[in-house]
């Protein structure tokens, strides 16, 4: 039985080429520079799909999101990656293609370093979001996300991908 460390990802440098392969457990022990997706999902209503990560997940656990995403297989490109990673984590099939935003390279300095692809798209559908994925989850107002950013304990990753979002929002 496979597991998600021994999924095969690209490795990549800091232009975003191929320039090797790798076991996504051993590309996160050894901080390889690899490739992600971050999915904004909005519903009818124009709330923002919140969750908590569950405690197995091998990065950030427990700690919650405003995207749902993840690594983007290697070989794949980034936006068959963000239908599939928002289809897996919402629980729903039949999914518009996520609308691409923008990239930047998401770097914390302390060894962890990935490409990230900022998506969005509207979700419709009932969500029966992945339970070894998802712990907790809701629609929230982005008005109620905003006042929990200083209340709850957030991914780094998505914390620097909302910044960068709201940014490219104010200069569209």
């Amino acid at each position: 039985m496979t597991t998600p460390a021994d999924e095969i990802l690209d490795i990549v440098d800091e232009h975003d080429q191929v320039i090797g392969r790798s076991p996504r457990g051993e590309a996160y022990a050894k901080g390889l520079r690899h490739r992600c997706v971050f999915i904004q999902a909005r519903d009818a209503e124009g709330r923002l799909f919140v969750h908590r990560r569950t405690p197995t997940k091998l990065v950030f656990p427990s700690l919650y999101d405003m995207f749902v995403g993840g690594v983007v297989g290697a070989g794949e490109s980034y936006d068959e990656a963000a239908l599939r990673e928002a289809e897996e984590e919402l629980g729903v099939s039949g999914l518009p293609a996520p609308r691409f935003l923008f990239k930047f390279l998401y770097d914390d300095g302390t060894g962890r370093s990935w490409w990230s692809a900022v998506y969005e798209v509207r979700c419709d559908l009932p969500v029966r979001p992945q339970a070894e994925e998802v712990a907790w989850h809701d629609f929230l107002p982005e008005a109620a996300v905003e006042r929990r950013l200083s209340e709850w304990e957030w991914v780094p990753d998505g914390l620097a991908a909302y910044a960068r979002l709201r940014e490219h929002r104010a200069a569209s």
